[in-house]
């Protein structure tokens, strides 16, 4: 921020709703409240005229929804923070929004509570997540970890191996494996061994887990 008044921009596609946001950050002397959009496509258009410290952005708008803008404006890389709400509890898209580059979450049912300390925080560079949000962000996160550790466990086999672990995985059986790969069948047994002593495998089950978990096997 350039000053001590924060310089907001509402962008929610229906009007009585920016209009109560509007009268609840009214009250608050170091708000204002410099322009409204009704979906994401207009509010990017107006972040980059109007150049505001923090973006109120529902996150469910025709045209352009509140994902869609937030990623629209990090690429641009505007110094505008953006502070998504929304109407329901949507915690699986939590770290998917502060990857896109949020920098808040809050419900729209507890804005009339929070909306002022939640822009408050987010302009001055912390993240605002509510404490049941929160739960679901640590949630997010350690799948992502579990999934990103996975991906690490895969790389490290050799090419021929995570070819057999594809195989496996596909429902191919030993003979059919050896026959695309050009190897025998006790050879394929040989690599299911290792890939099984190096990633703690015994049913083929664990195989197709494995490799849906890291976008190798498609549903």
């Amino acid at each position: 921020m350039s000053s001590d008044l924060i310089r907001v921009i509402l962008v929610d596609d229906h009007a009585v709703v920016r209009a109560g946001l509007k009268a609840v950050l009214g009250a608050a002397r170091d708000i204002d409240v410099i322009g409204e959009a009704s979906n994401g496509r207009e509010a990017v258009a107006m972040v980059e005229r109007l150049k505001p410290d923090v973006v109120v952005m529902d996150l469910s708008m025709p045209e352009m929804d509140g994902l869609a803008a937030t990623k629209a404006l990090s690429a641009a890389e505007t110094p505008a923070l953006v502070l998504i709400l929304t109407m329901h509890a949507e915690e699986e898209y939590l770290v998917t929004l502060l990857e896109a580059g949020a920098s808040g979450y809050l419900l729209k049912s507890a804005a009339d509570r929070e909306l002022v300390d939640a822009v408050r925080m987010v302009a001055h560079g912390d993240t605002y997540v509510q404490p049941s949000a929160a739960r679901a962000l640590a949630r997010g996160l350690r799948q992502k970890e579990t999934q990103a550790d996975d991906r690490e466990r895969y790389a490290r086999l050799t090419e021929r191996e995570r070819d057999v672990l594809r195989l496996v995985a596909s429902g191919f059986s030993a003979p059919e494996i050896g026959e695309k790969l050009f190897i025998s069948p006790k050879t394929v047994d040989t690599y299911k061994q290792r890939i099984g002593e190096k990633l703690g495998f015994s049913h083929r089950s664990e195989y197709v887990q494995f490799a849906l978990k890291i976008g190798v096997l498609k549903e």
